[in-house]
């Protein structure tokens, strides 16, 4: 089976706009989707009483200055800590929602985030507006829980997936760090069936270069260069 050649290269927003407004943000999302991303991608993580927002990473250090873990701090101690800055999801999904024809891209670093972040999505109606990335264990979760969702498996290493891994997961993009593709690969991803799409890339060479072979998405922090580069 051949995967349906796309029509044009999506443009996906990493984090948001990150180089205009802080990443994992309300605003962030609202500035890529203002700058005409297809996608937008986020990530999504559980605060410690289990309530599904917008966080890279474990700590808040990075972001807010803060040096606690998000898994300690209730959603309340989150959102002082933040000075209300970190969004749920439910919050982040209804902003989506206002631009129903740009899709949510969510990334889970954690797989205990996975199966409140699909109920989540299901309860906001989402569903048909998402798809899902983030390491195989969080993955298999999505998977069991709403057999119907759109999957990207994240292709981080050289080293391919194993058939039984690529059977239970039944993946429909395959989501590549961008310096791991050449036009063998996209070209034999497409022949199996996937569709093909890499990160994070942002600088106008290699646009060109993964335009040029086929990929199906890009993922930038640049989204206005991107999108200027791939045209409306």
């Amino acid at each position: 089976m051949t995967a349906p050649a796309p029509a044009r290269t999506l443009a996906v927003a990493h984090r948001g706009d990150p180089y205009v407004v802080r990443e994992n943000t309300l605003g962030s999302l609202r500035s890529a989707v203002a700058a005409g991303a297809d996608a937008v991608e986020f990530d999504v993580r559980l605060t410690g009483d289990g309530v599904p927002v917008l966080l890279h990473d474990r700590t808040l250090q990075r972001l807010w200055g803060q040096e606690a873990t998000l898994a300690s701090l209730s959603y309340a101690e989150v959102q002082e800590r933040s000075g209300g800055g970190i969004p749920t999801l439910r919050e982040a999904l209804k902003i989506m929602a206002e631009s129903p024809g740009v899709r949510s891209f969510i990334d889970l670093p954690d797989p205990a985030a996975a199966e409140p972040t699909i109920a989540e999505v299901l309860e906001s109606d989402a569903a048909a507006r998402t798809y899902y990335c983030g390491g195989t264990a969080a993955l298999l979760t999505i998977r069991a829980a709403y057999p119907a969702a759109e999957i990207a498996l994240t292709c981080s290493s050289p080293v391919p997936y194993r058939a039984g891994l690529l059977r239970r997961l039944r993946p429909q993009w395959l989501n590549y760090r961008f310096g791991l593709l050449d036009e063998a690969t996209v070209r034999e991803d497409h022949e199996a069936g996937y569709r093909v799409s890499c990160w994070t890339v942002d600088w106008p060479r290699n646009w060109r270069r993964l335009t040029a072979m086929g990929v199906d998405a890009i993922t930038s922090n640049r989204i206005r260069g991107l999108r200027r580069h791939l045209g409306s």
